[in-house]
């Protein structure tokens, strides 16, 4: 007899989730900064999504580098712990970083792994002083603008990716139809696919296709799994079923029960 699948609560549903603008002097890298409170009676393991997306995140005393993921990831937390997070724009990790995301794929890094620990600590020191989750968050904000370099925009080519196949091309071929719009070749293509997010834009459809379900199902009055399937862009429900399946390692069902928690 097969071993159900183990689900976690998603991690913005289990406690406190928030997202805001950066400070104007992050926009040209952060899309926002988030904040995730445990749950004061619980703790454990949580379920973290794909979604396209490369973060910075403050976690267990240490400046972490959330790499692009393809499948759930499962990070623990303690009852009532506090995690502070910046998520980069499409495009501008790489850049602000200094390595490729093919690098990062499914891997959760301590930044002191990429850069110096002597460069983090007047960083990671200050945070630690701070008392408040208030002034936890602003320390962390002004380290990180300490940090970014002069020349860290995003790679225009990336944006443009992430933004056309995170509307939907309504293409069977992804692919074709961004060499088209790009007017550059399959094989630089999937270089900058692979150097800003870590995988190929075959991939990263799948992962926008999905946050396009994901979206749609957090709407009110709620849809079909047949409806949002036909919505977001799968060829079925059948076929929404084996991407969620694959993506998350639960049903489009227990998803869906899990947003309405």
């Amino acid at each position: 007899m097969k071993d159900k699948p183990v689900t976690n609560p998603l991690a913005d549903q289990a406690g406190f989730y928030r997202e805001f603008a950066p400070p104007i002097a992050l926009r040209g890298h952060f899309q926002c900064v988030w904040i995730n409170r445990a749950a004061a009676t619980s703790g454990g393991p949580v379920d973290v999504v794909p979604d396209g997306c490369v973060d910075l995140v403050w976690r267990d005393e240490r400046v972490l580098v959330a790499g692009p993921d393809i499948t759930v990831a499962r990070p623990v937390l303690a009852a009532g712990s506090i995690v502070l997070g910046a998520r980069f724009r499409a495009g501008a990790a790489a850049r602000w970083l200094g390595l490729p995301m093919s690098e990062l794929v499914g891997r959760s890094v301590d930044l002191a792994d990429i850069w110096s620990a002597r460069r983090l600590r007047d960083v990671v020191e200050p945070i630690a002083d701070t008392v408040s989750t208030g002034q936890r968050a602003r320390s962390l904000l002004d380290g990180i603008r300490a940090l970014s370099p002069p020349d860290g925009s995003p790679d225009p080519v990336a944006e443009r990716m992430f933004a056309w196949l995170g509307e939907g091309l309504g293409a069977a071929e992804p692919v074709s139809v961004l060499r088209e719009r790009l007017d550059i070749s399959e094989r630089t293509l999937l270089r900058r696919s692979r150097e800003h997010f870590g995988y190929g834009p075959k991939m990263l459809d799948r992962i926008l296709r999905f946050q396009r379900f994901q979206a749609m199902a957090r709407r009110s009055p709620p849809m079909s799994l047949a409806a949002l399937a036909t919505e977001a862009g799968f060829a079925d429900q059948a076929h929404l079923n084996r991407e969620v399946q694959s993506l998350c390692v639960m049903s489009a069902g227990a998803f869906l029960r899990q947003l309405s928690r």
